[in-house]
């Protein structure tokens, strides 16, 4: 937690008991939820308390510091995991068509492209992006890392596995291309995809990742639920990250509030390059 976000929890009424259980959240789980927008979260936390038969935050938060149980089911209730293969398809076709092309057409190192698939969840996106640079730069090194808070996403995700509904969106020769359907129908992610990418646990809001480290940097559908300062930090670590000439791409509806703060250039709705 940054020292002007820890000044201001340490100002609030010693009483706020959403206060309290975020902290003691974070002691149990490393999820910090008072770096997300309070009202939508808060309302999303008594909900699913009442439901289990109390109200009393505090109290719940003792819960989950002793039942393991009760804790998967609470994560899986706040934790924000909602993915899929292919997801917002005109994103991927100028990804395909145009980006990963020229990241490889331009890469430091030959035909070298290094991405992060940041807030990865289960690895849909991931995948995703492993099939299409199959397609689009088939001679280039792609390396693609992605990073989730959520060690139980990062583990579905190394497995590679995904559900017919995953799947609803993804274009059908492709996704069989790359992607075997199994009985139980569910997709399995082919070997070649999987050597491309690996999953790693890592939290966005303290990672500090090696400057120009990447050609590539997703980070959609997530800063939504942060606060602005804290969103604006966040894009400007990515921003960081990248080499002169790579890109960030953001969620269809997210935008970066100010681009050139952080050396970035927008280039198209949801695509900014690196100066």
């Amino acid at each position: 937690m940054s020292s002007a976000t820890t000044s201001v929890v340490t100002r609030r009424d010693a009483g706020d008991e959403y206060v309290t259980f975020c902290s003691a959240l974070r002691r149990v789980c490393g999820i910090d939820l008072l770096q997300y927008k309070r009202g939508q979260m808060e309302r999303r936390i008594r909900s699913f308390v009442a439901t289990r038969g109390g109200g009393d935050l505090v109290a719940y938060a003792a819960t989950l510091r002793i039942d393991k149980d009760e804790l998967e089911k609470f994560l899986d209730r706040v934790t924000i995991n909602v993915s899929q293969l292919w997801r917002n398809p005109e994103q991927w076709e100028t990804l395909e068509q145009q980006i990963l092309p020229d990241l490889a057409a331009t890469a430091v190192v030959g035909d070298r492209v290094r991405a992060w698939s940041a807030g990865c969840s289960y690895g849909a996106e991931a995948y995703t992006l492993a099939a299409i640079a199959r397609r689009a730069i088939p001679r280039a090194v792609v390396t693609i890392l992605g990073t989730d808070i959520d060690a139980r996403m990062v583990q579905r995700a190394r497995a590679g596995v995904f559900s017919a509904q995953d799947a609803r969106d993804a274009p059908t020769a492709t996704l069989a291309g790359h992607f075997e359907l199994t009985d139980d129908g569910k997709w399995h992610a082919s070997d070649e995809l999987k050597r491309l990418v690996r999953f790693e646990q890592g939290d966005l809001l303290r990672t500090e990742p090696r400057a120009e480290s990447f050609d590539l940097v997703l980070c959609r559908n997530t800063v939504i639920y942060f606060n602005e300062d804290v969103r604006d930090a966040l894009h400007g670590r990515l921003a960081a990250s990248l080499r002169a000439g790579g890109r960030l791409v953001v969620g269809a509806t997210e935008r970066v509030s100010d681009p050139s703060r952080h050396g970035l250039a927008p280039e198209s709705p949801f695509v900014y390059r690196k100066l």
